[in-house]
């Protein structure tokens, strides 16, 4: 169990030094977290409702602040070329991202086509019945993408590693939460961009972290 958590904490560690430098991706992922929660509440309530808020609102805020408010240039303090970074990247990096977005962008297309998906739904009678499938094929979609995922790293790295990247799939909300909830503060203070000493102060605590854990 440690070694997993330890397997964890260094992707989410990845993840955060190469593609979080920007306050507002930050922000925008804190809005993400605290939606994809609320999200998380109705799962038990009603799933296709959980899909609507996960997918409108924590999935446009969190990939709007790494389409649009990322820096892509050259990542001075980790040394990486936004290249380097993109093809190293355990999740989705931006290329699959645009190929999970217009299947997302382009299901409520279909479903106005076909309105009974093909026979996999019932087809929707009313505006409300239609956004209730819109959201039920969201949620098969999320869930999809998430074991797609596990299965391409099961195969070009490992199952293990792809187990590992989907539990901080699924936790990141509440990880994101403790991560960023004073970007907002950086913000106001006019702040758009990390300072490079705090991130240096960053990767300098969390080496020191492992290498008390390995030692």
């Amino acid at each position: 169990m440690s070694q997993f958590l330890q397997a964890l904490k260094v992707q989410r560690w990845d993840d955060h030094r190469y593609y979080h430098h920007s306050r507002i991706n930050q922000s925008l992922h804190l809005l993400s977290a605290i939606s994809f929660l609320v999200a998380y509440a109705f799962l038990f309530i009603q799933p296709p409702v959980a899909a609507l808020i996960a997918w409108l609102v924590s999935m446009v805020s969190r990939q709007s602040g790494h389409f649009f408010f990322e820096p892509k240039g050259y990542d001075e303090v980790n040394q990486a070329t936004h290249e380097y970074k993109e093809e190293i990247k355990v999740g989705y990096n931006l290329q699959r991202k645009v190929v999970l977005m217009a299947v997302w962008a382009g299901l409520p297309v279909v479903l106005w086509l076909q309105p009974d998906f093909f026979g996999l739904l019932e087809a929707h009678t009313q505006p409300s019945g239609y956004v209730l499938n819109v959201g039920w094929l969201w949620l098969w979609l999320g869930v999809g993408g998430l074991a797609f995922r596990v299965l391409q790293l099961a195969v070009s790295q490992s199952l293990y590693t792809g187990i590992v990247w989907a539990t901080k799939i699924i936790t990141d909300p509440f990880h994101d939460i403790l991560l960023y909830w004073k970007s907002p503060l950086y913000l106001l203070q006019g702040e758009l961009i990390a300072k490079p000493e705090y991130l240096l102060e960053e990767r300098a605590e969390h080496e020191a972290e492992l290498a008390r854990q390995q030692g």
